[in-house]
C-alpha cells in the first residue's frame, strides 16, 4: 500500500507567520517516504513557500549545499580520499531533486561512504600512535584544511594523520617535559614520549567511542539538512528532536531534569555538585564525584555512556517533567548503584537577569542581562520584560542617578520582551519594524504611556550582541534616549526566526519525531528605517575590541541590509548629546594603558591567527609557545592596568540567598568578573558624564568642568 505525506496547515501557523504559506499536499512517489525523505520534503517545501527571501532552489544551490555539506562532514579533510569526492561530482546537482522529493542519493552515498572511510581511520591511528615519535626531527603538519586538498592515497590520508596525531602527543610531551623539570620527578624524554602518545590514544579512543556510539546517521543527516537551512541564510536551521528541546529549554531559561551539574574527566562523567532543593538533593542518594555509567529512561534499555561529552549525558539526562530516569552510578568507594529520579523543573540562574550597585563619583545601577528570555510554555515562568522592569524598581529605591543596561554578548532572544522592556525607558512609540516576505511592513509599538525610568541610561554592546540586543541598542539610539557604548557595531542579526513543529504537517507515523526548523520569515527594521541586518548597530562611544572577524558580514549566505521608510516616533525630551560624551570618551582611552594593551594584543593575535604550519619538533614548538604565552600573558594583564571599581551586590538580593552557599559563591564570582572590566570602567566614566550632562544642561559641550574623577 503506497502512503501518502500529507501537510496540514495549522491555522495558528497562518497567523504567527502573516499568511506566508501556501503548502500544497507532499506524495511520496513509488515505496513509502522514509523518515529523512519526509524530513527533507518537508524542508524544501517550507523553504519554497515560507522563507522571508528564498534561493531559487536549483542547481546553483545544490553546488552550494553539496561543497557545504562536504565541509561540514570531513572539515579537516582527514577522512575522504580525493576520489571520494569525484565519486560523489556527478550527485553534485541532486539536492534540489532530493529536496523535490527525489531519493536521497547524495546523502546516501555520502553517508556509506564517511562510514567506510571512519571504519578505516578507526584501525589506521591505533597503528600510527603505537610507534614513538622522534620530537628532534626537523618537520612540519599545516593545521588550516583550507590550505590543504584531501589526500589523494592511502599512503597520503595515513601520513596526514601521522602529523596530525604526532602534533598532539607533541603537545603532550611539552607539557609533561615542563611539568617534570618543575617537580623533578627524573623521568627520561623517552619515558614522557610514551606517556604523551597513551594520553592522545585515550582521546582518539574516546572520540571514535562517540562516533560509535551516538545516533552517528542521524547527526550526519541533521548536518545535511542544516547545509540546505543555512545555505538559505544562516540562521534557518533544523533541530532534530532533542536539539529542539534544548532551544526551548534556553529560552525558558528552565529545563526538566534531575539537578545535578556535571563534568567529563578522563572519558568519564563526573558529578560536580547538586542542586539545592532539585530532585537529587530531595533524594541525598548522588553525591559529588560520583561517576555516572549509564542512563536509562524509564523501562527502556540504559544506555553506557562510556566515552560520551558532557552535553551527550546531559541529553540523556533531561527530559519531560514527570518522568522517571534510572542512572546507574559508580560510588568513591567503588559501589556501583543505580538510582532513580523523577525529573522536576531546574530553572537556569546564570539567564536571568541581575543588578549591582557601581559606587563612585555618582551611583550608578548596574543591569545585565545575558539573554532576552521567555518561557512561552508556562504563563507563570520566566521573562525577561518583567525581570528588567523588578531590577529597576530596585535600582531606583536605592536612588541611582544613572542605570546602564549591559547586552554585552546577549545573542538576543524574545522579540515581545524587547518591545515592551525599550517601553520602559520611553513613552509608547514605534520600537522595531517587520518586514514580512510580501514587502508588508508592521510597526511593532510599545503601547504604555508610562515611563518606569527617566534617568540617564547607557546601554553596554559589543560584536556578540545580537538580534533583540539591537533592537533595544537601535530604539534607545533612535530615540535619542541613551548612549550606546562598545564595539565598533554590534553582530548585525537582523532577521525573524520561528519554531514550525514539523510533527504539524504529516499524518501518520514515520518512526518518531521529525524534529522541527527554525525559519527566516521576517525582517528587522529601526524606527529610522534602516535595517539592523548585516551592519549592526554603530556605537556612539566607540571602544577598543579584543575580538576580530566577528559577525553576520562574514558569512557570505547572510542576508543583505537595505532601508524602508522611517517610522513616525518623537524623540526624548531631553535627548543625550553624544558628541561630548565621545570626544570625552575618546581621550580617556587614548591614555588609558588597558585599552592600549588590548589594542597591541589584537594585532598580535591576528599575525598569530595567520600562522598555518606548525613545527614538529621539540625546539621550535616551544619557540612557538613561548611567543603565544607572552602575547596570552600581556592580555591577562590588561586588568592589571584597571583601576577598580566600588561594585556591590543589592542586599535585598543577598538576604535572599545567604543561606545557599552555591549561589553566595556564584555571586562573588559574578561581581569579580565584573570588579576590574576595563569596558564596564569606561562606560561608568560615560554615565558619569551623562549624568552631569542630564544635571546641567547649558554645560552640555564643557560640562568636564565639572571636574568628575575618571576611573582609570
Amino acid at each position: 500500500m503506497k502512503m501518502k505525506l500529507k501537510v496540514i496547515v495549522p491555522v495558528m501557523l497562518i497567523v504567527l507567520t502573516a499568511g506566508i504559506f501556501a503548502f500544497t499536499k507532499i506524495a511520496a512517489k513509488g515505496d513509502p517516504p522514509t523518515r529523512y525523505q519526509a524530513i527533507i520534503a518537508l524542508v524544501g517545501q517550507i523553504l519554497k513557500e515560507g522563507h522571508y527571501q528564498p534561493k531559487e532552489i536549483d542547481d546553483a544551490f545544490s553546488r552550494e549545499v553539496f561543497a557545504k555539506y562536504l565541509k561540514n562532514l570531513d572539515g579537516e579533510k582527514k577522512f575522504f580520499l580525493k576520489n571520494d569526492i569525484q565519486t560523489l561530482k556527478p550527485l553534485e546537482m541532486h539536492v534540489d531533486e532530493e529536496l523535490n522529493g527525489a531519493p536521497l542519493d547524495f546523502f546516501n552515498r555520502t553517508n556509506e561512504i564517511i562510514k567506510k572511510r571512519i571504519a578505516e581511520v578507526a584501525v589506521l591511528y591505533p597503528e600510527i600512535l603505537a610507534k614513538p615519535f622522534d620530537f628532534t626531527k626537523k618537520e612540519t603538519v599545516v593545521i588550516d584544511p583550507e590550505s590543504a586538498d584531501w589526500p589523494a592515497t592511502d599512503a597520503e590520508r595515513k601520513e596526514a594523520w601521522r602529523k596530525s596525531l604526532k602534533y598532539r602527543a607533541l603537545e603532550k610531551y611539552a607539557e609533561l617535559t615542563d611539568q617534570r623539570d618543575k617537580d623533578k620527578t627524573g623521568k627520561t624524554d623517552a619515558e614522557l614520549e610514551v606517556e604523551a602518545r597513551a594520553r592522545v590514544k585515550k582521546i582518539y579512543d574516546r572520540y571514535f567511542d562517540r562516533l560509535k556510539n551516538r545516533t552517528s546517521e542521524d547527526d550526519r543527516f541533521s548536518l545535511y539538512v542544516n547545509s540546505i537551512t543555512t545555505t538559505m541564510d544562516p540562521h534557518t536551521d533544523y533541530f532534530p528532536p532533542v536539539e529542539k528541546r534544548s532551544f526551548q529549554e534556553s529560552m525558558a531559561g528552565k529545563f526538566y531534569g534531575i539537578g545535578a551539574q556535571l563534568r567529563e574527566d578522563e572519558g568519564r562523567i563526573k558529578i560536580v555538585s547538586i542542586v539545592p532543593g532539585s530532585p537529587s538533593w530531595k533524594d541525598g542518594k548522588l553525591k559529588a564525584d560520583d561517576v555516572i555509567l549509564k542512563v536509562g529512561e524509564g523501562s527502556k534499555e540504559a544506555v553506557d555512556i562510556s566515552g560520551y561529552a558532557v552535553d551527550e549525558a546531559v541529553t540523556l539526562i533531561r527530559g519531560s517533567k514527570g518522568t522517571e530516569v534510572k542512572l546507574t552510578v559508580k560510588s568513591g568507594d567503588g559501589t556501583i548503584k543505580e538510582v532513580s529520579l523523577i525529573r522536576d523543573e531546574i530553572k537556569i540562574d546564570d539567564t536571568f537577569a541581575k543588578s549591582a550597585i557601581i559606587n563612585g563619583a555618582h551611583k550608578i545601577g548596574y543591569i545585565y542581562l545575558p539573554e532576552f528570555y521567555a518561557d512561552f510554555t508556562d504563563r507563570d515562568g520566566a521573562f525577561s520584560y518583567d525581570d528588567v522592569a523588578a531590577e529597576i524598581k530596585k535600582l531606583k529605591d536605592e536612588k541611582v542617578e544613572g542605570i546602564i543596561l549591559d547586552l554585552r554578548f546577549n545573542g538576543g532572544g524574545s522579540l515581545p520582551d524587547v518591545i515592551k522592556m525599550a517601553g520602559l525607558f520611553v513613552p509608547e512609540g514605534t520600537m522595531v519594524q517587520v518586514r514580512s516576505r510580501g514587502g508588508e511592513i508592521q510597526q511593532q509599538r510599545d503601547r504604555d504611556k508610562s515611563v518606569q525610568y527617566e534617568g540617564p541610561l547607557a546601554i553596554m554592546v559589543n560584536e556578540y550582541s545580537a538580534s533583540a540586543s539591537e533592537i533595544m541598542a537601535a530604539a534607545m539610539q533612535d530615540y535619542k534616549r541613551a548612549v550606546v557604548i562598545g564595539s565598533q557595531s554590534s553582530f548585525g542579526k537582523g532577521t525573524v526566526q520561528r519554531l514550525l513543529e514539523l510533527d504539524n504537517f504529516v499524518r501518520g507515523d514515520l518512526g518518531g519525531s521529525l524534529g522541527a526548523i527554525k525559519l527566516t520569515v521576517q525582517k528587522f527594521y529601526r524606527a529610522n528605517g534602516g535595517s539592523t541586518q548585516l551592519k549592526g548597530v554603530e556605537s556612539d562611544v566607540v571602544l577598543p575590541s579584543p575580538y576580530y572577524e566577528v559577525g553576520e558580514k562574514r558569512d557570505k549566505d547572510a542576508l543583505k541590509w537595505d532601508v524602508i521608510p522611517k517610522a513616525n516616533y518623537e524623540t526624548w525630551r531631553d535627548p543625550v548629546d553624544v558628541e561630548p560624551l565621545k570626544r570625552n570618551s575618546a581621550q580617556r582611552v587614548a591614555n588609558n594603558e588597558a585599552f592600549k594593551m588590548i589594542n597591541e594584543n589584537i594585532a598580535t593575535l591576528k599575525k598569530l591567527d595567520e600562522q598555518k604550519t606548525y613545527p614538529l619538533d621539540i625546539t621550535s614548538y616551544k619557540t612557538d609557545v613561548k611567543k603565544s604565552a607572552a602575547a596570552s600573558k600581556r592580555y591577562d594583564a590588561v586588568n592589571e592596568k584597571v583601576t577598580p571599581l566600588n561594585i556591590t551586590s543589592l542586599k535585598v538580593d543577598m538576604a535572599k540567598i545567604q543561606n545557599d552557599t552555591i549561589k553566595v559563591a556564584r555571586n562573588k564570582d559574578w561581581i569579580k568578573a565584573r570588579y576590574k572590566d576595563p569596558y564596564l570602567s569606561e562606560a561608568v566614566n560615560v554615565m558619569n558624564d551623562l549624568i552631569m550632562q542630564t544635571a546641567y544642561p547649558k554645560l552640555k559641550n564643557n560640562y568636564t568642568d565639572a571636574k568628575v574623577p575618571a576611573n582609570k
